[in-house]
């Protein structure tokens, strides 16, 4: 992913920057790594339509799991009206029609859950992506505000 680079230059620039004599506050060009945070913006938002492609074709699965469940209702529903001819072969459709109707629910249950747990899956994995970028986004950014702040101090010193 990109976005990862990106951040991985970022902690480049931030590892390999000059260090401030007695401290652990480094020089960085700040137009630099305010371009990379731009970069990263402008990337975002090919993974926020990954996950809403994600959780669209969920719901698209889970859709067609319940109308597939329907149509297996539906044709058992009509191999009993075609067998009601006679007592035994109604006792026997009946029969059948239940269990066709409970292996329909079954497989529809079945698949919903595979399907919502497929999906939760895939937006986890992109939470934890989002929530990791998030998390070096902000770590960079108290970098670059200590980095800042102690250019002011150092520029306020020579004052």
């Amino acid at each position: 992913m990109e976005i990862f680079t990106l951040l991985e230059t970022i902690e480049d620039l931030l590892e390999n920057s000059k260090t401030l004599p007695f401290s652990n506050k480094c020089i960085v060009d700040k137009e630099e790594i305010l371009d990379i945070i731009r970069e990263i913006r402008l990337k975002l938002p090919d993974e926020l339509k990954q996950a809403k492609w994600v959780k669209e074709e969920r719901t698209r699965i889970i859709q067609e799991a319940q109308k597939e469940g329907e149509d297996i209702v539906k044709e058992a529903e009509n191999r009993i009206i075609a067998m009601i001819d006679e007592h035994e072969i109604t006792k026997k459709a009946y029969d059948e029609k239940q269990k066709i109707i409970e292996s329909a629910n079954e497989m529809a249950r079945e698949m919903s859950e595979g399907t919502k747990e497929y999906a939760d899956n895939i937006l986890g994995d992109i939470e934890q992506t989002m929530m990791s970028l998030k998390n070096s986004i902000e770590a960079a950014q108290v970098s670059i505000n200590d980095a800042v702040s102690t250019l002011r101090n150092n520029r306020n010193e020579l004052k």
